[in-house]
């Protein structure tokens, strides 16, 4: 009978798996991942994402402030329908009615649409930005949804140059901006020291 020899492991410490540590002098600070993003395209795209972020804020408020007006109008009618006294303000009251239950319906029917449209140019930016892609797809495993990662992290990165992303495991991105030809992105992670 033949024995298989057992293999022998190595007593390397295992490698992690979304990085690599770095030295003894990098204190515990493990590189999750690590890329080069256009300085150029990033300066113009930073008008561009804020642009559309503010035109998709607009549009929300346009929409609440009309619903405002919509519920005063229909609380309105009720005391000018009580306290008024003439066939008149049958008609008037029957015209509010009316007025406020087509604006509503309008609302609800068109909404979706004009929410959509704000929000399809943020999409187009987001869309065509190499950098935003390659900052999404490094962090996408640690956030729920990738797709809410969003611009604001993205703008945080560009302006800070130092984003926290999850304070819990102490992850940071860290921009490196010294070289301007390639910016450098790291997502690192500083892991406990052992007690």
């Amino acid at each position: 009978m033949t024995s298989t020899p057992e293999k022998t492991t190595a007593t390397t410490p295992a490698l992690p798996r979304y990085g690599q540590m770095l030295g003894p002098e990098a204190k515990g600070i493990l590189v999750l991942d690590e890329f080069t993003i256009d300085p150029a395209a990033a300066r113009k795209e930073q008008h561009r994402f804020r642009d559309g972020m503010a035109a998709v804020a607009l549009t929300m408020r346009r929409i609440a402030a009309l619903r405002i007006v919509i519920a005063i109008v229909a609380i309105g009618n009720l005391p000018l329908f009580l306290l008024s006294s003439g066939w008149w303000i049958y008609g008037v009251s029957l015209t509010l009615v009316v007025a406020v239950h087509a604006a509503v319906t309008w609302l609800n029917r068109h909404e979706p649409r004009l929410k959509q449209r704000s929000a399809l140019e943020l999409h187009k930016h987001r869309e065509s930005s190499a950098n935003y892609r390659k900052v999404r797809d490094a962090v996408k495993y640690m956030i729920d949804t990738p797709a809410r990662m969003n611009e604001h992290l993205y703008l945080e990165l560009l302006a800070a140059k130092r984003v926290a992303l999850n304070l819990a495991h102490g992850t940071v991105a860290l921009l490196d901006t010294s070289d301007d030809a390639a910016w450098k992105v790291r997502i690192v992670r500083e892991l406990p020291a052992a007690a």
